[in-house]
């Protein structure tokens, strides 16, 4: 599942996110959500969201279902 959407992501879930300075290259980052920080329902390049770990990221894939 696509990170672009709000609605898709909640606290706990695990997702790989894209930092800002991987966008060229793509690398990801796997954690789980501590915080949602896009506030719009939709953003083109995924919801930013703050990983458990102090990580800062667009969402790029979503690893777990949100239950």
């Amino acid at each position: 599942m696509e990170g672009t959407c709000r609605k898709n992501i909640s606290i706990g879930i695990e997702v790989e996110v894209v930092q800002k300075h991987h966008q060229r290259t793509g690398e990801l980052t796997f954690g789980f959500v501590k915080r949602i920080l896009t506030k719009s329902p939709n953003h083109p390049h995924g919801i930013k969201v703050q990983l458990d770990d102090g990580t800062v990221g667009r969402v790029k894939n979503i690893l777990t279902e949100d239950e």
